[in-house]
């Protein structure tokens, strides 16, 4: 249910009798995982983690969850990205006396949290000891941050960062408890629409700074952190990344994006009052939903003037330019009498790299378009994103540095026009009043940690854009050759 939110490597970590077993590889989750593979999980607990390449996150050692076996043994899977890495990995080293394996961030947080843990020196520790571990977590550890964990023999966690920049929510099922007698089942997941597949309920999201442990005889714990500031949920989450059935801290992300394309409509009325448009089409698949409600409020006919081949990925989170350009068609392929003669209206929910509107663009006109005209249900996507989504090299967004007039020459279409930030906050703030700030770096470039400077972007930009990840293509090719001739 989750897959949509990364499709190069899964894992799953389980716990039974004193024991975790684990089994992790790349690939979607129905490639790592067979039959008896799952069946030699055991365990009445267990966490899951499904990952997409960013730079840093080539192998399968990069895969997610990470295993600790001191203290206790501890398996840990994370959604996000610190900010202060570097400082954080200097102090593993000297002051904690801890070993890393490989360059991902969340063995990082996995060390950090050991090592807290290992100062209470309880033999078993109890949920304030889990929630004082947690609470150095949080003082060492900045960024945007959801994680789960389990420590064996002692109980499973979850704890949101202290802005709530990533989401983490969990749900209950009434069941037999792990030990006989009648308790509670917990789930704790980034989305809402893993539990109704799996009868469960969904009882909140956590709060910046929250953080949920569950013992071995399924009782449920919470605690804040002193720390926690006021809750600005990633926005990029409801215009992309979430599944439109989810619910995400109060709001649905269906509505959300309902509300979307009511305030883009208005804004086309207004804005190309005196142009002609024959038709919408949206940009499969998570502009639909406003893209038929654009339809709606203009009185415009709305078809699916492209077929989506559900088996090429999500082209937005695929490791490198070339690929992505690649997939695009095999993606997506056209229904030409849509298109013949027609003043065309392409609904996208974003447009951050501008591969994929480039080349629907330019199929468009070899289909006999007569005008093509672009709106986006979010505003232009300008500046990198340092808290776990990847777009962080600024020279790859399309709209940076653009006038609107240039973005649109660029893309080849006759027009472009794109959601204004407020309307964008309203559409969802009319859905859950309860949310009214939101982090909101990639369409503003203010960044809410306060920790983000322009030689820690531009250190990313080197580390993390397309040019790096060739790199490690690379470097990963020889490797697998290496270890076969070995």
């Amino acid at each position: 249910m989750l897959q949509h939110r990364g499709q190069d490597a899964a894992g799953i970590a389980t716990f039974f009798e004193d024991r975790f077993y684990l089994h992790k590889g790349n690939g979607l989750i129905t490639d790592v995982f067979d039959a008896p593979g799952m069946a030699r999980l055991l365990g009445h607990a267990g966490i899951g983690h499904v990952r997409y390449p960013t730079a840093g996150c080539g192998s399968v050692a990069e895969a997610q969850p990470f295993y600790v076996n001191s203290p206790y043994g501890i398996v840990f899977a994370h959604n996000g990205n610190l900010t202060n890495v570097a400082d954080i990995v200097e102090g593993v080293f000297q002051k904690d006396l801890r070993h890393l394996n490989t360059t991902s961030d969340s063995e990082v947080m996995l060390n950090v949290f050991a090592h807290a843990l290992t100062r209470g020196g309880a033999t078993h520790p109890s949920p304030e000891d889990v929630f004082a571990a947690v609470e150095e977590v949080h003082r060492r550890c900045h960024g945007g941050y959801a994680v789960v964990a389990m420590i064996a023999g002692v109980g499973m966690l979850g704890f949101r960062d202290l802005h709530g920049i990533r989401p983490l929510v969990y749900g209950s099922r009434g069941s037999d408890g792990l030990f006989g007698g009648q308790s509670k089942e917990y789930m704790i997941a980034s989305e809402s629409v893993a539990f109704q597949v799996n009868g469960f309920h969904l009882e909140r999201d956590l709060e910046p700074g929250e953080c949920v442990f569950i013992d071995m005889h399924s009782d449920l714990h919470t605690h804040r952190s002193a720390l926690a500031h006021p809750k600005t949920p990633c926005l990029f989450e409801y215009v992309y990344l979430s599944r439109p059935d989810s619910v995400l801290d109060g709001a649905s992300v269906y509505q959300c994006r309902i509300n979307m394309g009511i305030k883009l409509a208005d804004k086309i009325r207004r804005d190309w009052a005196g142009v002609k448009l024959d038709v919408v089409i949206p940009i499969p698949s998570t502009s639909r939903t406003a893209a038929l409600e654009i339809a709606n409020r203009l009185n415009l006919p709305y078809r699916e003037g492209f077929v989506r081949n559900r088996y090429v990925g999500r082209t937005f989170i695929m490791p490198g330019q070339a690929q992505r350009k690649q997939s695009i068609r095999r993606k997506l392929n056209p229904i030409p009498q849509e298109f013949r003669g027609k003043n065309i209206l392409l609904v996208d929910d974003s447009i951050v790299r501008g591969t994929t509107i480039r080349e629907i663009v330019a199929m468009c006109r070899e289909l006999g378009a007569h005008k093509v005209y672009v709106c986006s249900a979010a505003p232009p996507v300008i500046y990198p994103n340092v808290y776990g989504i990847d777009m962080p090299a600024r020279s790859e967004l399309i709209a940076s540095g653009k006038t609107i007039p240039q973005l649109a020459a660029d893309i080849g279409a006759d027009g472009i026009l794109f959601q204004d930030l407020d309307d964008l906050k309203s559409a969802i703030t009319e859905v859950a009043p309860c949310l009214t700030l939101f982090e909101t770096s990639i369409f503003d470039g203010i960044y809410v940690t306060g920790d983000v400077s322009e030689t820690y972007l531009d250190k990313l930009e080197k580390q993390r854009n397309d040019a790096a990840k060739r790199t490690e293509d690379v470097a990963s090719h020889i490797t697998r050759n290496l270890s076969a001739h070995l």
